[in-house]
């Protein structure tokens, strides 16, 4: 069975074509900086790789190119259209609703609609995605895989806010959690390498949205993107945590729109409101350079993580391993190391030599002497909606 996955991020998007059961990749590749005029397409078969700068406009843009790329005569790898058996996307927020894979319908297609007003950056490009399949892959089953499936074995101790009880029993209002396709890969991966029959571990997604989860024995208990993937971790324009009450002094005080304040929290902040820049790339060549802002940046991005692992830690009572994952986790030794350093005391100690290796494999880039794991894995998200994809359309 040929499975395609679209996964859309904030600002990119990733595919991957996979004969399954097999799990064989027939290609892959990712936009990058979609809306920016130096948006980056790359792609990669057996017998073809590129990598080309584009202006990309949209997302819809990205996910035009991308099929017109696995229809090329010369470059790409299916004749027809209806060589694709299923569509699997990546969709973020499926609320109390979707709690497992789903066969897409339209009435599916109403409700990820509905749950974009708590997830603006991603399900309106999620739901793009899906409409650009059904038109292009007509005969191709369209499934989709939620972010939020894998934090539905959150606790109510942890999930719910100490708001009025109506509001978590008659509106849902309560921590969802974001990103879980990716802590559920790479905690499996984790948790299969160390061997344990019990396992505490702490995931970091790191990219431009950016998230981490508290693992109990494969199950998470704890996720720092909440309500809506706006909160926790500092990312590429979120926010994060703030105080609620800025958004009332930017409202009454300092006259703003509240659609302006949700545009500043989710498109304006982050890196970018810190740095005038959302790659990080860019950010850590900057502070190279000596540029006060991206240092402090990078300082304020490293504290919040280093805040998570230790409440992560209390509330899993100790930590087998911590893993970094997603496009800065994997590749950014310099945020890895500014997250472990000083952190011996709950015996995470980082290996510098280890860390500025390169590998596209999991590995430990520990020291021989900590007593927690510090492992490098590189995500698969894609891999992971189309395992979930077979399982139900098989």
């Amino acid at each position: 069975m040929n499975i395609l996955v679209i996964n859309a991020g904030s600002s990119s998007v990733k595919f991957q074509l996979l004969q399954m059961p097999s799990e064989q990749v027939v290609c892959s590749g990712m936009v990058e900086r979609i809306g920016e005029k130096d948006a980056v397409l790359t792609y990669r078969s057996a017998r073809h790789e590129q990598t080309n700068t584009h202006y990309i406009e949209s997302h819809q843009d990205a996910l035009k190119r991308i099929v017109a790329i696995l229809l090329d005569s010369e470059k790409g790898v299916i004749k027809k259209v209806d060589e694709i058996d299923a569509v699997g996307h990546r969709v973020v927020h499926g609320g109390k609703l979707f709690t497992s894979t789903t066969l897409i319908t339209a009435e599916v297609k109403e409700k990820i609609k509905e749950f974009a007003a708590l997830a603006p950056l991603h399900n309106p490009h999620n739901l793009s995605g899906i409409n650009i399949a059904e038109e292009l892959f007509p005969a191709a089953k369209q499934v989709a895989v939620f972010d939020t499936a894998f934090h539905q074995t959150i606790p109510v101790k942890a999930a719910k806010y100490a708001l009025p009880n109506k509001l978590f029993t008659d509106e849902g209002i309560q921590v969802y959690g974001f990103h879980g396709t990716s802590h559920k890969y790479v905690s499996e991966k984790a948790t299969d390498y160390l061997g344990l029959e019990t396992s505490k571990i702490i995931t970091i997604h790191l990219g431009n949205g950016c998230s981490m989860t508290a693992v109990h024995n494969g199950k998470s208990v704890d996720t720092s993107l909440g309500f809506a993937p706006s909160n926790g971790l500092i990312m590429g324009s979120r926010s994060g945590d703030i105080d609620h009450a800025i958004i009332f002094h930017l409202v009454n005080k300092l006259g703003y729109d509240l659609k302006d304040v949700d545009r500043m929290i989710n498109k304006e902040s982050g890196m970018l409101g810190l740095t005038g820049f959302a790659d990080l790339r860019d950010i850590q060549r900057e502070a190279a350079n000596g540029n006060q802002e991206c240092i402090l940046a990078l300082e304020m991005n490293a504290y919040r993580i280093k805040k998570y692992i230790g409440a992560y830690a209390a509330a899993l009572n100790g930590v087998d391993a911590i893993v970094f994952t997603a496009g800065i986790g994997e590749n950014s030794n310099l945020l890895r190391k500014m997250v472990c350093t000083d952190m011996d005391f709950i015996g995470i100690e980082l290996d510098d030599k280890k860390n500025e290796e390169r590998s596209s494999a999991l590995r430990e880039i520990q020291t021989a002497a900590a007593s927690v794991k510090i492992l490098v894995i590189p995500t698969n998200e894609e891999l992971e909606i189309a395992k979930q994809v077979f399982g139900m359309v098989r």
